[in-house]
């Protein structure tokens, strides 16, 4: 064969369909208008997201990206694609509203093996539908297509949210106070933390089938592992406006009290009671099934709390009512005292779950 019959080498040759591409950002364009705000500029498909600020007096902007782990894995292996990206915009807009900032807008990455368009939009769908959940834009993004590197089914998603909050109603441990009352609000399940240990235990150790009905969760195992982290944003930001909120703390990766730990000053300690709730059934699930010590599953798992609230005592009561309105389920975990030279830690998980 002469060069002059060969086939020239091209992008769609390479593994790189930019028609496809096209297509994607086609599909994507409704699902991002039904997550947007007034102060959104432009659409889909320019260089770059634009966003009016709008009047504060002294704004500071906040930003956070984060993933969702190997979660991943799980709806890869199920073929179910449509609420990975709620728990993206919750990784990302629940860190924001720690400091009391409101999620202003988020831009995803979609790294992808092949660029099907469909595939593309279901995830897309569920970063808008968490978007929607937190009140934020999906202001645009990214998907890259990368063939040769990643698998043609296999994906990885990241986002960076950006909120704002004024100077003066910045919180943080420096409000933190003496008598501060430890308020935790229930977990949906697993959120996005600890799905390695997860996936070693009842996949590899136990040999699960996600497919497979378990009958203590009441449904299939992969229905529970894939479980949308719950998306808090709106109803902190509702908790601070309302209550003399002194910080939050969000659980994630590190758990209930090396999270917490990260918002309570020298020389105060949270004493919580593990006797306040007790823990979901997967907890227990996976920590019978892999035989993990507690002290294993604390720093790895939410255990069933996902995000804390530091109020100041007299707000105690008005949180708990304010939080249970919006249908969250919370309750008191424990108090902020003076640290003694017994404490050992910034924080104190006493007593035996319920």
């Amino acid at each position: 064969m002469s060069p002059h019959d060969e086939q020239g080498a091209s992008y769609v040759a390479a593994g790189v369909n930019i028609a496809a591409g096209d297509r994607a950002v086609e599909l994507i364009a409704p699902l991002a208008r039904r997550a947007s705000r007034p102060e959104v500029r432009g659409g889909i498909g320019g260089f770059a997201g634009l966003f009016a600020l709008g009047k504060y007096e002294n704004p500071l902007l906040a930003a956070g990206s984060d993933g969702v782990g190997t979660k991943l894995a799980v709806a890869q292996a199920m073929d179910v694609h449509d609420t990975i990206g709620i728990d993206l915009v919750a990784m990302c807009v629940d860190d924001l509203v720690v400091c009391g900032a409101e999620p202003l807008f988020l831009q995803d990455y979609i790294a992808i093996g092949k660029v099907v368009p469909e595939h593309v939009a279901q995830i897309v769908s569920g970063i808008a539908e968490g978007c929607v959940q937190a009140g934020c834009a999906l202001l645009g993004g990214e998907t890259a297509e990368h063939p040769g590197v990643m698998e043609p089914g296999h994906y990885d998603v990241s986002a960076t949210a950006v909120g704002v909050v004024e100077a003066d109603r910045v919180l943080g441990p420096e409000r933190v106070r003496t008598g501060d009352v430890v308020i935790a609000m229930a977990s949906s399940g697993l959120h996005s933390n600890g799905y390695s240990l997860a996936r070693h235990v009842l996949l590899e150790k136990a040999a699960l089938p996600l497919d497979g009905h378990i009958e203590e969760l009441g449904r299939t195992l992969g229905e529970e592992l894939l479980e949308p982290t719950r998306i808090y944003a709106r109803d902190c930001l509702a908790l601070a406006a309302e209550c003399d909120v002194h910080t939050f703390c969000h659980v994630t990766g590190g758990g209930l009290a090396g999270n917490l730990a990260r918002v309570i000053p020298e020389g105060l300690t949270a004493e919580l009671s593990r006797g306040t709730w007790a823990p979901p059934q997967i907890f227990r699930t996976i920590a019978d099934l892999g035989k993990v010590s507690q002290d294993e599953m604390e720093k790895t798992f939410n255990m069933g709390v996902g995000m804390v609230a530091v109020v100041a005592p007299q707000d105690r009561d008005r949180a708990l009512a304010m939080l249970t309105a919006r249908h969250i389920d919370c309750w008191e975990l424990g108090t902020v005292r003076s640290r003694t030279e017994a404490d050992t830690e910034a924080v104190l998980l006493k007593g035996s779950y319920q």
